[in-house]
């Protein structure tokens, strides 16, 4: 029995060591040095190649390095087996660090004041305390629901949007299509976190953001596939939305002459909000193994139907 690692971003000097550790009993190869596929019975993956986990005959569990399983689950040969999002510690803190950066980052101005470093002009701007500001989280799975909590523990006036109805403390939770204008409507910052899916593919598009107050800014963690790129800097340049943090993009790399790069309402960063770290997350990876040889349930475990 043998485990295949197999992520294009993740190093596997890294992760080798926890995983020898945590997993001492079992060999580890790593894509695309697999040895006899036979051997296979568990896969830990980010973003594998189209078919590649299909050749795994004795496959048993698909273990995501990732929280959003939309570049696995793109794979029209993936093999009808179970597959784990990953939901460890390190995973959220980063994610939720990240956020409360941006969010404080535009709730205090500070592009307005760079641009007035770079002016060399001194004056200081008309600031709201936290609890008059309104952020918005699209997507109250773990991720949202822990950067919900910590801005609300900094006194924001945080509201959260979801597909099914949910009920978090210290903060106004809206739910399907019907609640989603509401949410909209009395959102200043507006941080995506969802899953990937069909039906929130491209929703960061001019309907939504025409939808936010003017003013408004946005912070996308989540996936590029959620913003229409057309839109979002037609919505910045017409000033009906400030800003934006973009750090997840439809191609990544960013393409080098893409318009984002050099607009001035605009921070982009390299999909770094949240990194799996190996030794926080393979605590959770070796868990579901022994859950599974145990026949136990899986924890986490990915609704294909709806896409996460």
């Amino acid at each position: 029995m043998a485990i295949l690692f197999l992520s294009p971003s993740d190093s596997s000097a890294e992760w080798l060591p926890e995983l020898h550790r945590q997993l001492p009993d079992r060999e580890v190869r790593v894509w695309p040095d697999i040895g006899d596929p036979y051997d296979i019975d568990y896969a830990m993956i980010w973003r594998p190649p189209a078919g590649v986990l299909k050749q795994l005959p004795n496959l048993k569990v698909m273990l995501s390095l990732g929280a959003g399983v939309d570049g696995v689950l793109s794979d029209p040969e993936l093999p009808d087996l179970p597959l784990v999002r990953m939901v460890e510690p390190g995973l959220t803190e980063g994610m939720t660090e990240f956020v409360v950066l941006q969010v404080l980052h535009w709730h205090r101005q500070m592009e307005a004041y760079r641009a007035q470093q770079r002016d060399g002009v001194w004056r200081q701007l008309p600031q709201k305390l936290a609890r008059e500001r309104r952020v918005g989280i699209l997507g109250l799975g773990v991720l949202g629901a822990d950067a919900a909590r910590v801005l609300t523990e900094l006194r924001f006036d945080v509201a959260g949007w979801s597909r099914s109805a949910r009920d978090l403390p210290g903060m106004t939770c809206f739910h399907g299509a019907a609640g989603l204008a509401a949410f909209l409507a009395q959102t200043e910052i507006l941080v995506c976190l969802l899953p990937l899916t069909e039906e929130t593919a491209g929703i960061l598009n001019w309907e939504t953001l025409a939808a936010l107050p003017k003013g408004a800014c946005v912070v996308n963690v989540a996936r590029g596939g959620h913003v229409n790129e057309a839109d979002m800097l037609a919505a910045l340049d017409s000033g009906h939305i400030t800003g934006a943090s973009l750090d997840v993009f439809g191609q990544e790399p960013l393409s080098p002459d893409h318009p984002f790069w050099s607009h001035e309402r605009v921070i982009v960063t390299p999909h770094v909000a949240a990194v799996t770290h190996a030794r926080t997350s393979v605590g959770h990876l070796a868990e579901q193994i022994r859950r599974f040889e145990a026949g136990e349930p899986l924890e986490n475990l990915v609704d294909r139907k709806r896409g996460y």
